[in-house]
């Protein structure tokens, strides 16, 4: 009562390619995984180099707003040059010069005078900068003075 069943040769060879994946499938698999694993781990390194820039740039500008608010709060704006440190990583040079638009009378009391920062970190070979401009109102210097 029991039959035997018997499978032809073409039979056995087709249910043996459905059975499972090949070695070479595999190692194109894995090969294709390592692939896409480095590429997302240089995105995330991309990432995280960019988020300690965006860090360092909010820095750099906390420093100068709070050098731009208490520049020449105690004595009087004079035009020049000066620069120093923040800290270890920051440093910084302020440029001020007289700026006079078109319509300024030559003799007025009062002048605006530009303030330019560049505050800089990083290493001397390849420094990174940030760059801020302000104009701030003050009494003319002596020699423009009213008599």
């Amino acid at each position: 009562m029991f039959r035997a069943c018997s499978r032809s040769p073409e039979s056995r060879s087709a249910s043996r390619r459905h059975a499972g994946f090949t070695l070479l499938e595999v190692i194109a698999a894995i090969a294709l995984l390592a692939i896409a694993f480095t590429v997302l781990m240089r995105v995330a390194g991309g990432s995280t180099r960019l988020s300690q820039n965006a860090a360092d740039h909010s820095e750099a500008a906390l420093w100068a707003r709070s050098l731009l608010d208490t520049a020449f709060t105690s004595e009087p704006l004079q035009p020049g040059s000066t620069s120093g440190r923040f800290d270890q990583r920051f440093r910084w040079r302020l440029d001020v010069a007289p700026w006079r638009p078109g319509s300024t009378p030559a003799q007025a009391p009062l002048q605006l005078y530009q303030l330019d920062l560049e505050v800089s970190w990083g290493p001397a070979t390849h420094p990174q900068a940030a760059h801020f401009r302000t104009l701030r109102l003050a009494a003319a210097e002596p020699a423009q003075a009213l008599p």
